[in-house]
């Protein structure tokens, strides 16, 4: 995959405050933002029930406690990326943070589980308009490809330490201080990212006779909301689920219709997915996060439903993976300046479909080691692949449309991650769970993965017409 992109136009031009410790000190504002986002939806997994208890919520209720803020954030993610790109990326990025930050103090202080559901909503609105732009900053100030895959190492370790400090954080806070503390917790570190932002980052915004696009923003949302939402349904309601899937699929085809007579002025420039290296970047993003989040979400639903660990140990077997994740991807960027970015990427997707297999192999003993092994080889894939993968999808674009680029990318996130739980979930509830279940999900993942990496590898290997 070899990024190549347009000179930055002089609405890009950056200030010589953007070079040295301030770039260094801009990074650490943008990666508060994302450990803050991503631990976030960690813990709260873990509170639902002392929350359930606290207000007798029903089971629905509190799905709704954890699904409103996925189903808000992947509606608005294409709106989040235009709008950087159109008012300002650290505009739209402290627009986010100062949404965040009131949304999760609205969770803290909810007096009722609706009032809760309503402001896991506004936080997810706060990430959908604060993640693209993090993505989109990192494009625009760091302009040296070396350089970038640095930076872009560092925010995707971000990822993984969320992993790994989310889980056990919220366990001890929930313990110790109650379920409003997992929301307490992070208003200092979102209102840090906001205090930050503005000496630290500088403003770029192009909006290159672009515009809202509200009949491509309708459509676009009813599609995204409407893959999550039947992701959400898929279990509990799967008829429901089916017809919003249709529905969604509908909206997406009247979505591209919309965007093909747009032009270069549509939400989504159809002409991205011209570039090799950006549509590689997509499919493989896809299959990465297929196989990570099926897996992540079937191996610690076998290990309780066959009593080989608990909760807490189940926990805490998911957090070698974690830091490797952690460990391994502050080198990515100097791993692609040396190996080439289509290696980095298509290899890491690669390794984490190896991990699945090994998962697969070890599910029927009754030692943990094999799937542990095969834990720790999907870290290490994630750590090779998710810097590069993000740095390929913006850089690979003009700096103009970073935005846009950043919300498609964590689109394909998304997707990936909607798609490999419902396909892998549906698989092992076919043959009955359990470790035979586990097996097959997990060899299915793995070709997936591998299909992925390949095809991403050949189409890196095209060349423009």
């Amino acid at each position: 995959m070899n990024s190549t992109s347009s000179p930055a136009s002089p609405a890009l031009s950056l200030p010589a405050s953007t070079h040295g410790k301030h770039r260094w000190l801009a990074l650490v504002t943008l990666c508060l933002a994302v450990l803050v986002a991503q631990v976030d939806m960690a813990v709260v997994n873990l509170g639902t029930r002392p929350i359930g208890e606290y207000f007798s919520a029903s089971v629905i209720a509190l799905q709704w406690v954890v699904d409103s803020y996925n189903l808000v954030y992947a509606v608005l993610l294409l709106t989040g990326g235009l709008l950087a790109d159109l008012y300002g990326r650290r505009r739209i990025f402290m627009t986010g943070a100062a949404v965040f930050t009131g949304a999760t103090l609205l969770c803290a202080v909810s007096t009722s589980v609706w009032m809760l559901i309503a402001g896991r909503a506004l936080a997810g609105l706060g990430a959908a308009l604060l993640m693209p732009a993090s993505l989109a900053i990192i494009r625009v100030v760091w302009q040296d490809t070396a350089e970038r895959g640095r930076a872009l190492g560092i925010w995707a370790a971000c990822n993984g330490l969320a992993m790994a400090i989310g889980a056990p954080l919220g366990g001890v806070l929930i313990h110790h201080f109650g379920w409003r503390s997992i929301f307490l917790a992070v208003i200092p570190l979102s209102g840090a990212a906001l205090l930050l932002a503005l000496p630290s980052i500088p403003e770029s915004s192009d909006p290159k006779g672009r515009s809202l696009d509200m009949p491509a923003q309708v459509f676009g949302a009813l599609a995204l909301g409407g893959l999550a939402f039947a992701a959400i349904q898929s279990h509990d309601a799967p008829a429901l689920a089916a017809v919003v899937l249709v529905m969604a699929v509908m909206a997406f085809v009247l979505f591209l219709r919309i965007e093909r007579n747009k032009g270069a002025a549509a939400l989504v420039p159809l002409d991205l997915f011209g570039v090799h290296a950006f549509r590689s970047a997509m499919l493989a993003t896809i299959g990465m996060t297929f196989g990570m989040y099926g897996t992540l979400f079937l191996v610690p639903l076998t290990w309780l439903s066959t009593g080989a660990l608990d909760a807490t140990q189940a926990g805490l077997a998911l957090i070698p993976m974690a830091l490797v994740f952690v460990a391994v991807s502050p080198f990515s960027g100097k791993l692609t300046t040396r190996l080439g970015a289509r290696t980095m990427t298509c290899g890491g997707v690669a390794v984490i479909g190896c991990g699945l297999i090994l998962i697969g192999i070890g599910a029927p003993f009754a030692s943990i080691v094999l799937t542990e092994a095969g834990l720790v080889l999907t870290g290490i894939g994630m750590g090779l692949a998710t810097g590069p993968l993000m740095g390929v999808a913006v850089g690979a674009v003009d700096a103009a449309r970073s935005g846009t680029a950043s919300a498609l990318i964590n689109v394909a996130r998304i997707a990936g991650a909607t798609l490999g739980i419902a396909v892998l979930g549906a698989l092992y509830a076919v043959v009955h769970g359990g470790a035979h279940g586990l097996q097959i999900a997990m060899f299915a993942g793995a070709a997936v993965q591998l299909g992925c990496a390949a095809l991403a590898w050949n189409m890196a290997r095209m060349r423009p017409a």
